[in-house]
């Protein structure tokens, strides 16, 4: 797993990070957390890639503690900034628990899918670490991957792919991360209801990436500055539409600690 995502690394913020339909999804993502975040003075951020993320956050006054299983990305991520407040640690989502057994945090963070490389009985574990890393009214904000995503349906079945249209149901899928085959696991909001219930409850889920598509269509929409403009528009208007989160890209749900 980890030297899937460091191949990537190299090429993720042209990719996704500096494309137009990434910024356009984490503005979304961002204008969603911005307001989880007032009472939140310690962060945990999983998967945290290049650092993008992580430094938006350190910049609002947090106590970022940035993870991702890839010595490449944090590296990339450290060269980014010197904030005091911002921290890069490389390591496994399966050993947070251990990782930070001594300390609390406010706010758990997962932006775009790393937790999609989860199977359900990792995924139910990493919620019952969280509960345990959390401070009390602690949350989680999560940016999933769900399982009927209408763009890429919609894609597939224009180039007659129809064995990869409905991927996603399935129980895993192959994804292909710059030349490397990683499993892939897709969850829709009633999913991430069942596997966390336990230890949280649902606050509210957003669509991310309704309207505005995957990054896999950037080449197509890249030159045409109005349609991905109308597009984001009509994206901000199915904002309170969380019914519409399991046929996005992605969806944001906010989880609190019981």
């Amino acid at each position: 797993m980890e030297a899937s995502f460091d191949k990537a690394a190299t090429n993720y913020d042209t990719t996704f990070t500096h494309s137009v339909i990434g910024k356009l999804q984490r503005n979304r993502v961002y204008f969603h957390v911005s307001k989880k975040l007032n009472s939140v003075k310690t962060l945990l951020e999983i998967n945290c890639g290049t650092g993008e993320d992580a430094i938006w956050l350190a910049q609002k006054n947090i106590v970022v503690t940035a993870t991702d299983i890839s010595s490449q990305m944090i590296e990339i991520g450290k060269s980014k900034s010197n904030l005091n407040n911002l921290n890069f640690i490389q390591t496994d989502i399966n050993e947070i628990k251990n990782q930070f057994s001594n300390e609390k945090f406010d706010l758990i963070f997962s932006n775009f899918g790393g937790l999609n490389c989860l199977s359900k009985s990792e995924l139910t574990q990493f919620f019952n670490s969280s509960q345990y890393l959390l401070s009390d009214n602690g949350k989680l904000a999560l940016v999933i991957m769900p399982k009927n995503t209408l763009w890429e349906q919609l894609f597939f079945v224009m180039k007659l792919d129809f064995k990869n249209a409905f991927r996603r149901r399935k129980k895993n899928a192959i994804a292909n991360v710059d030349g490397k085959k990683v499993t892939t696991y897709y969850y829709n909001p009633e999913d991430i209801l069942t596997l966390s219930s336990h230890d949280f409850k649902i606050l509210e889920t957003k669509p991310i990436g309704f309207f505005v598509p995957p990054s896999y269509l950037e080449s197509f929409f890249h030159n045409k500055p109005k349609l991905i403009s109308f597009l984001n528009t009509l994206e901000k208007k199915i904002t309170h539409q969380s019914w519409l989160s399991k046929y996005a890209d992605h969806y944001l749900i906010i989880l609190e600690k019981k």
